[in-house]
């Protein structure tokens, strides 16, 4: 309960410091406008030739696409900028200042920013899922909107643990900007179902960075392709990423020797 209330506090503050600068606003609508029709444009052009990709229908990609709009919001929205905090806090020592603090250090340096307008492409995603979602053959049941809730939960828990790993690697190498950059790069393979990829970049993209999971697995909840071996292998999946994740943040704070190095 503590925990919930000082994460509200933190998200509090940062919305009111980011609603000072609403020229973000027009300018995250103008990136998601031209993601999307990027997207949009490709797939427009794949079934100009096919009635399918991989099995998939278009309204079944326009699950995909949607999902992969609206997780990437969520991770630019409220997990990047805390994560990118967290570099900038380990080079400069103000890594201390976290630390001191009288609650779990892990979570206070996960809700300190908020960036809302990247919620733009949070709500975009949504009304291109709502878009697919009209299209389908099949209505969508109370269990397969159960499942897909958690299964979009687990994306976002999946997205999290894989950035804060990327992220507590600045204790032993410092310099590690790169490897956000290229989870950004990574990412983009979400765009579309994983099951598309060959089988050594189907398993990269389901388990090792798991960005193909976090995107695919909600969107074959919607579309009745979920399985439920998927949905246990996703849950033990987010289950090692949290463990795997929280042992890496240990490690590197034992690394962590502060302002005073």
């Amino acid at each position: 309960m503590r925990g919930a209330l000082l994460v509200w506090r933190f998200t509090k503050v940062a919305l009111l410091n980011e609603l000072q600068y609403r020229v973000n606003f027009w300018l995250s609508l103008l990136q998601s406008a031209i993601s999307l029709g990027v997207g949009l444009i490709v797939l427009a052009l794949v079934f100009r030739y096919v009635d399918q990709l991989a099995g998939w229908t278009r309204p079944e990609l326009y699950l995909v696409l949607g999902m992969y709009t609206a997780l990437g919001g969520v991770s630019r929205m409220a997990i990047k900028p805390n994560m990118l905090q967290l570099l900038s806090d380990v080079r400069d020592g103000a890594l201390d200042y976290v630390l001191t603090k009288p609650v779990d250090g892990q979570l206070l340096v996960s809700t300190r920013r908020l960036q809302p307008w990247q919620g733009v492409d949070v709500v975009v995603g949504g009304l291109v899922v709502g878009w697919g979602l009209a299209g389908l053959t099949h209505p969508v049941g109370p269990a397969a909107a159960a499942a897909f809730l958690l299964t979009f939960l687990l994306g976002v828990v999946l997205l999290y643990c894989l950035l804060l790993s990327l992220s507590v690697s600045v204790f032993w190498f410092v310099r590690v900007d790169a490897m956000i950059e290229v989870f950004d790069a990574v990412f983009q393979a979400g765009r579309y179902p994983v099951g598309i990829y060959p089988g050594w970049l189907r398993i990269i993209l389901s388990a090792l960075v798991p960005v193909g999971f976090a995107v695919t697995v909600p969107s074959e909840a919607l579309a009745a392709r979920l399985t439920a071996t998927t949905l246990l292998l996703v849950v033990a999946l987010a289950a090692g990423w949290v463990g795997l994740s929280r042992w890496l943040w240990r490690r590197g704070l034992r690394r962590y020797s502060g302002a005073s190095a």
